[in-house]
């Protein structure tokens, strides 16, 4: 058994040696993390055989010691990982990266180990920092903190959906009875079934256009049902609202409605709506049959970080009005570029989410009890009691890169996108989706997601898997329409746009070649 685990205690040198090792491997990490991707985007099979056979088959009762099992990981574990978030060029899920900043606060996370739970200033200033974070991402998103600095960070994009439906689910109920006269009813403290049978719903229904799957996993998870997740879109467009028939299902007397706003649909990139005015279309029939406007932001917000130019306009018509909504969700290691697991969650009504999410019954837990002023304790307004402070990767990057910093990042994003959507669209094999009736609309609809496919149906099955074969770059499989496609998600702060752009293209041209 490892000395450092036997001994009751340690000994200043001891304590002294451990931290030197910890030091030198935390370097090591880095030196790794930092140095260019140079092999392929998935591990071999022979890396990933030889990880296998080497996971011990069961617990053994005396420990290998710390060095061998440093020895162990990095022989054995990490080179059968993929380069999802090292490298450039793996394009299938919006991943983002690490930068340099984030990933020396991911370190400091790990080491200090804060459990950012209740907001105990005497204590610890985790729970300062996080809330400064969240004032410095509204900031960055172009909110107004007097509205919007409320929320907490969750673990990803699904959690922070969950916490948006779940508070849509408490408000249109209360809105509910408030207009029929009746008393107050409040899922979180009755119970969703006694809540509707008293105010005489049948059901609570989501209203999107082409919702995330993790959108629909969120009415499951709360009880609203992921058969009650409904696709109003106009027939030509399965991208937009149909306005009409959104008011048609609004009006419905036996439905309580949480209108859900995809702000960079996941195969595409494009939005649910096209500019303010629909936004404020979808405010105004909200507020007429109470209904709660939900934004899932997942990527799709950051588009609101870019400048004035002609260049990304008609893309920020697509986030435009933003600020109306009740709630907005989205996914800080995506753009951020910060690590896994880190989402975040916006409210523009502060006591919302505490309405649902407190924890009853315990006051240690609420933080400052001289009745002034406080940050909410997290642990009241999200799903997790024992909380990672996740804040300060995100605090670190938005402090280190600032505003230009982030535009920079997104503005290589998109235009390599641009790049590769124009070349894809001149070739003589390929179709980009959805269809345009010109190049320049093309370009000027393109954020960061390039769908495309194979005009041969016969290579166009197998497309995927011929381009991630060559192991040079990482796409995911999808469909589109009915028929299979494949999705270049570009989101990591290494982007090159001329060196990426030679690569993606001599890889698709000789998939094409034979």
């Amino acid at each position: 058994m490892s000395d450092e685990i036997a001994r009751p205690y340690m000994e200043p040198k001891d304590i002294t040696a451990t931290a030197k090792s910890q030091a030198s491997l935390q370097q090591q990490l880095w030196e790794v993390t930092q140095t260019p991707w140079k092999s392929g985007i998935l591990p071999s099979a022979d890396k990933l055989t030889r990880a296998r056979a080497n996971l011990p088959p069961s617990l053994a009762n005396e420990g290998m010691g710390f060095e061998a099992t440093k020895q162990h990981i990095l022989n054995d574990i990490v080179p059968a990982f993929n380069g999802s978030s090292i490298s450039p060029n793996y394009y299938g899920f919006v991943t983002g990266g690490v930068t340099p900043a984030a990933l020396f606060a991911d370190h400091l996370v790990s080491s200090y180990d804060q459990n950012v739970q209740v907001h105990l200033p005497e204590h610890s200033i985790s729970t300062d920092v996080e809330s400064n974070a969240l004032g410095l991402l509204v900031d960055l998103l172009h909110l107004e903190r007097a509205d919007w600095h409320n929320g907490t960070f969750t673990t990803g994009g699904s959690a922070s959906n969950i916490l948006g439906l779940a508070c849509g689910r408490e408000y249109v109920l209360r809105i509910a009875a408030g207009k029929s006269g009746l008393d107050e009813q409040s899922v979180a403290e009755y119970g969703l079934f006694e809540a509707m049978q008293a105010l005489g719903i049948s059901g609570i229904q989501v209203l999107s256009t082409l919702p995330h799957s993790s959108l629909v996993k969120a009415a499951g998870v709360l009880g609203i049902g992921r058969a009650n997740v409904k696709a109003v879109c106009q027939a030509n467009s399965p991208l937009l609202f149909d306005l009409e028939k959104l008011e048609l299902e609004l009006a419905r007397s036996e439905k309580a409605s949480i209108v859900a706003v995809s702000c960079g649909e996941v195969n595409t990139g494009r939005f649910a709506t096209a500019d303010i005015d629909e936004m404020r279309e979808l405010r105004r029939l909200c507020d007429k049959y109470g209904a709660w406007l939900h934004v899932d932001g997942a990527f799709g917000i950051f588009n609101r970080v870019l400048d004035d130019s002609p260049e990304f306009a008609t893309i920020k018509k697509g986030v435009e009005g933003m600020e109306l909504a009740d709630s907005i969700a989205g996914d800080a290691h995506k753009f951020l570029n910060v690590p896994y697991d880190c989402g975040f969650f916006l409210c523009r009504h502060p006591d919302e989410a505490n309405k649902v999410f407190q924890n009853a019954n315990a006051a240690y837990l609420t933080g400052n009890r001289d009745g002034s002023p406080s940050i909410p304790s997290p642990l009241n307004i999200g799903v997790e009691n024992s909380r990672r402070f996740r804040a300060l990767p995100v605090y670190a990057s938005l402090v280190a890169y600032g505003r230009t910093g982030y535009q920079a990042m997104l503005q290589k994003q998109i235009r390599l996108a641009r790049m590769i959507s124009g070349w894809l669209f001149d070739h003589s094999e390929y179709n980009v989706l959805p269809e345009a009736t010109s190049k320049e609309e093309l370009m000027d609809q393109t954020f960061m997601i390039v769908l495309f496919s194979a005009k041969q149906d016969r290579l166009n099955r197998s497309l995927a898997s011929k381009i991630n074969e060559t192991s040079k770059m990482f796409v995911s499989g999808t469909s589109w329409q009915g028929r299979q496609a494949c999705r270049i998600a570009i989101s990591n702060w290494r982007v090159n746009e001329n060196k990426d752009f030679e690569l993606v293209t001599s890889v698709l041209r000789s998939v094409v070649e034979g």
